[in-house]
């Protein structure tokens, strides 16, 4: 030793870089803007927090968009789903939420905090949000992707005016299978629905509502075979499950409504998940990352609803807040 201090030279360009960086820094980023997302951005302005919506489909509302009529929601009864959703954008963007958009192909933890890379940026924040919501299942089989478009659907309140004075069927036996089979019946001369079992899986109010249409014929212990037709939907293979009897249905188009999964593959190794891709996470929406939330149709839950999804949103907040206030 001979008394003399060792100076380690600094990068001076790396040190003003990473302080810009810093600067840059968000409170919270929430992926996704249907409800869960939305009503996190409006809870996370009005607690403060620097916060950022990144959407990747190029519209906020999520299913809600796709939806007639939601008659659920308290205080809103009967609105337009689309018209709904615009309500809520508007709300979060009057309190200054700020949005951009982007597909999310990453999400990187660093130290203290997450590198949430999109297709043409990258973005640091202290939390994240994941709520990105759910899609369409497909039936898988020969013809759906091929008149996808052409009289293939998945969503009756948004082609089914296309069809009106016409022959349509409806595959699924849920709530929005049913839905879409009364909303069809008003403008369609005639609607199938076709459902694998003998009973219906429906709220008892739906079943009432479309059993006392008499346009509406059920083919039930049935499913989908072919989706039949050259330039457009001409007629759909069905098969009995019981008879195991092949018959074809002549109609214009047909509207798939066999449930959702979850839209997390970009999200694989970031939290744990369950056998169907949803994200493990309680009412609180801590994940098993800590400083990931995740709220809306993407978690675990028994409820999939609007309600549920918003509700989400703000308790994912309340997380997030208690999260940032422990790193302190």
């Amino acid at each position: 030793m001979n008394g003399k201090r060792k100076i380690t030279k600094i990068d001076t360009k790396e040190a003003l870089r990473k302080k810009e960086n810093r600067k840059n820094m968000r409170d919270v980023i929430i992926i996704g803007s249907g409800p869960a997302g939305m009503g996190a951005a409006i809870y996370g302005k009005r607690a403060g927090l620097d916060t950022l919506v990144i959407e990747g489909t190029g519209m906020s509302g999520g299913q809600v968009t796709q939806t007639y009529e939601v008659d659920n929601y308290l205080g809103l009864p009967g609105v337009n789903g689309f018209d709904m959703a615009m309500t809520f954008q508007a709300h979060m963007e009057k309190l200054g939420a700020e949005f951009e958009m982007g597909v999310v192909n990453k999400i990187e933890k660093k130290d203290g905090y997450f590198k949430v890379i999109t297709d043409e940026k990258t973005y640091e924040t202290k939390t994240v949000i994941l709520a990105t919501g759910a899609s369409h299942n497909k039936l898988l089989v020969p013809g759906e992707e091929e008149l996808a478009g052409m009289g293939v659907s998945y969503c009756a309140t948004c082609d089914g005016a296309f069809f009106r004075g016409k022959t349509t069927m409806v595959v699924g036996g849920g709530d929005v299978a049913i839905e879409d089979a009364i909303f069809l019946a008003r403008g369609c001369e005639k609607v199938y629905l076709v459902h694998r079992r003998d009973e219906l899986r429906g709220a008892k109010i739906l079943q009432d509502s479309l059993m006392s249409l008499s346009n509406v014929e059920i083919i039930w212990d049935s499913v989908v075979k072919e989706i039949c037709g050259e330039e457009q939907v001409e007629y759909v293979k069905i098969l009995n499950r019981k008879t195991e009897e092949v018959s074809e249905v002549k109609v214009d188009g047909v509207f798939i409504a066999v449930g959702i999964h979850p839209n997390t593959e970009c999200f694989a190794g970031v939290a744990e998940m369950d056998k169907n891709g949803y994200i493990i996470a309680g009412e609180n929406c801590e994940t098993s990352m800590p400083g990931i939330f995740v709220a809306g149709d993407t978690r675990t839950k028994e409820l999939r609803q609007i309600i549920t999804a918003v509700a989400d949103g703000a308790n994912a907040i309340n997380s997030v807040q208690k999260y940032l206030i422990s790193k302190r």
